[in-house]
């Protein structure tokens, strides 16, 4: 019977210590996630075709920038930048993250990537410099169970040099802005051959041109009181037309209806 008793305790005993364990056991906290998009300005090439191998982001503490990069994907992708212009995005990558505190973004942009001027390819060089991928400053706070979303705005007539003969190198120069902080303009241009440009004075913080039924969006623009400058092809016939006072709320897009620009 004491045998019994000591085997009992024994077993309580150990319960105890299970349950006791458990309770102070830390669990690991739920991750958030990130989506990156692409978007672009208008170019005067046929095509911008870039070629992204990797994506990376940065984790550090929020007091420095102590921390480590941080693998989204490998799998390489390619982008027709003129395909995302006017409002089009498309999603460059996303993925699981920890909560925590980010302060970078990086592309790898391969061997692969071209444009194509009046039917003609041409290989885009990527300078050493870049070989290690595009870093872009841009910091973010990942929450858990929270998704947070990102907009790359390209400038694919800025990121390309021309060096000469049939050659030209990549130096990609884009703009990053958080989608919750972004909002957009939009509206139809008649006559549709035009440029549609969003200025805070003095700055253009984006411009577009409109498809052939005079739709024009203007999008990843932070918040702020803007003007819209429509630039007419034919300058001959008709005049620039602004709008000012135009205040972008994130995450609303202002519909400014119908431009119907003046006569000379």
């Amino acid at each position: 019977m004491k045998k019994l008793w000591y085997f009992v305790l024994a077993l309580l005993v150990l319960f105890v210590i299970s349950n006791c364990s458990k309770s102070t056991k830390t669990e690991k906290p739920s991750q958030g996630m990130v989506k990156i998009y692409l978007t672009d300005l208008p170019a005067t090439y046929d095509s911008v075709n870039i070629a992204v191998s990797e994506v990376w982001v940065h984790k550090a503490d929020t007091s420095d920038t102590a921390g480590g990069w941080i693998m989204l994907s490998d799998s390489t992708r390619v982008f027709n930048l003129l395909d995302l212009a006017n409002g089009a995005m498309a999603i460059l990558d996303s993925g699981s993250l920890d909560p925590g505190h980010y302060t970078q973004i990086r592309l790898l942009i391969t061997d692969g990537s071209y444009l194509v001027i009046e039917d003609q390819r041409y290989d885009l060089e990527i300078p050493s410099g870049y070989q290690s991928g595009v870093k872009l400053t841009h910091q973010f706070t990942i929450e858990e169970n929270t998704l947070y979303e990102l907009i790359l705005d390209f400038d694919a007539e800025r990121s390309i040099v021309h060096t000469g003969g049939d050659k030209y190198k990549m130096k990609p120069t884009i703009r990053v802005i958080a989608k919750v902080t972004s909002g957009e303009i939009e509206g139809v241009v008649v006559p549709f051959e035009t440029e549609v440009f969003a200025i805070i004075f003095p700055d253009t913080i984006a411009q577009t041109t409109p498809d052939a039924d005079g739709y024009f969006k203007l999008a990843a623009l932070p918040e702020g009181l803007y003007s819209v400058k429509v630039v007419p092809s034919d300058t001959l016939t008709y005049a620039d037309t602004t709008i000012s006072d135009i205040n972008v709320l994130a995450g609303t897009a202002t519909d400014l209806d119908t431009i119907y620009l003046r006569g000379k």
